[in-house]
């Protein structure tokens, strides 16, 4: 009887949670499900994009690089190097999330993730470290690959800047992609907004040119644009050197992060398009 009473004791009260802070355990598995889905076809999601960024340069620095041109008092090479591999990250980044969520929900299987003892911030986290992770394996193949290439060996001055806008960037991407795979009914809407939103937005941030150069409208438009302020701070901690105001874009990307995480933290409480 008293082994009994002591055993009834130990179990938590009718409604009391069983796992009253955080999902530790639940977390990680959803992280590890996320990065194992990529990671099975590795030759598609890290290596494919590498290579892909890898021809950019190759064809930029043939057509632009002759001549010993520099920009920004650096080879053109080696500043067009640092906007490629976070343009590469970030890209990557969108696909993980927004893919994921539209695959769920296309087959069926988004309830595997609905159904478990996780909360929505525990989904959400588990969903943009998946990306964020993706973007740092493609960024840091990108920038293997690069030490390679005859002429170029980046150096890294600011890692505080490569750590902070890399991360910073791949987030603010990977919660797009989770907003996208919300909204998305078909791959079409998907890569649609990689095709109008994403890739324009990638192309024209300062990747391939100096922001200052430009007409001043132009110049406003730029600096309205949030990728240019992840490549212009990724690129700070490889140059030493920004095309616009270091601290300005930090600020700018913190805002966004918490603005369109809010939302998407929303969004998936509330099961917007994946529990009707």
């Amino acid at each position: 009887m008293a082994q009994d009473r002591l055993s009834m004791r130990s179990r938590p009260e009718p409604g009391e949670p069983l796992i009253p802070f955080i999902n530790w355990r639940g977390l990680a598995t959803l992280y590890m499900k996320e990065v194992r889905r990529f990671f099975k076809v590795q030759l598609q999601t890290v290596w494919a994009p590498a290579i892909t960024t890898l021809l950019f340069l190759a064809i930029f620095t043939i057509a632009l690089g002759r001549g010993d041109r520099e920009v920004m008092g650096f080879p053109f090479n080696s500043f067009l190097a640092p906007g490629l591999i976070i343009m590469g990250m970030i890209q990557n980044a969108f696909a993980n999330t927004s893919s994921s969520l539209l695959i769920g929900k296309v087959q069926g299987t988004i309830v595997d993730v609905l159904m478990p003892p996780i909360s929505t911030g525990e989904l959400l986290a588990s969903y943009i470290a998946g990306a964020v992770t993706r973007g740092f394996l493609v960024g840091a193949a990108v920038f293997g690959a690069m030490w390679l290439w005859p002429g170029l060996q980046p150096v890294i001055r600011e890692p505080w800047a490569i750590l902070y806008f890399g991360v910073m960037g791949t987030m603010l991407l990977g919660i797009l992609g989770v907003l996208t795979g919300l909204w998305a009914e078909k791959f079409d809407h998907a890569a649609a907004v990689t095709n109008f939103i994403v890739q324009p937005l990638s192309l024209l941030s300062g990747t391939f040119y100096v922001i200052e150069r430009l007409p001043p409208l132009f110049q406003t438009i730029s600096h309205a644009n949030p990728f240019f302020y992840i490549i212009d701070g990724f690129r700070y901690g490889f140059l030493g050197t920004s095309d616009g105001p270091v601290l300005q874009g930090a600020l700018v990307l913190l805002a966004l992060n918490l603005l369109l995480g809010g939302l998407a933290y929303w969004l998936l409480a509330v099961g917007w398009r994946i529990k009707n």
